[in-house]
């Protein structure tokens, strides 16, 4: 499917209104793309189609000393043995565990849309990275299979890539593209 900017960035903008959110694209330029999360999180790279980001700590004065606050700085072998792969499925239920602190679906009863409709607007944001794209988390909740999450299990476990309390996200990962999908919680 073929996502426009305009319905990329509404159903952005529509899911994460209420987290404490970061939300970027940046141009893949390395094979270990966890290099390309990096110039993410540093805040270095613009989106290569020019759409919106999604900053709430853009004009935290913690930025002064730390441009990537509320990320902390870690070098590349500390994020990617954080990360983990899980499937298409799982990355669009995290995208809306993502809209609240706590990192569940119980967050869904804030919106006015029915589930389906939220689950629309994440396949939404996913298809922008195209069929190729693979996804990592920082989150464990270990389904029944390798490589999914189960958000039917009472909390959950994860590793923290900030200096905050709690930290959640999804890295999607394309040929040309590298997304980042972060809540947070202090």
């Amino acid at each position: 499917m073929v996502v426009d900017q305009t319905s990329w960035e509404t159903a952005t903008r529509h899911l994460y209104r209420d987290a404490v959110a970061f939300v970027a694209t940046g141009p893949r330029r390395h094979e270990d793309w966890v290099l390309d999360v990096l110039a993410l999180m540093a805040r270095v790279v613009q989106d290569p189609r020019g759409w919106a980001r999604v900053d709430d700590s853009e004009m935290d004065s913690e930025r002064v000393d730390s441009p990537v606050y509320p990320f902390a700085v870690h070098p590349p072998g500390y994020i990617s043995s954080r990360l983990m792969e899980i499937d298409r499925s799982s990355a669009e239920s995290l995208l809306l565990a993502l809209t609240e602190a706590g990192c569940t679906l119980d967050n869904l009863q804030y919106f006015d849309e029915s589930e389906e409709e939220l689950r629309a607007m994440a396949r939404t944001v996913l298809d922008r990275y195209g069929n190729e794209a693979t996804y990592h988390t920082n989150v464990r909740r270990a389904g029944s299979a390798p490589g999914t999450l189960d958000f039917a299990q009472k909390g959950f476990e994860y590793a923290p890539l900030s200096v905050l309390m709690e930290d959640c996200g999804l890295v999607v990962v394309s040929p040309e593209e590298v997304g980042l999908f972060w809540s947070f919680s202090d």
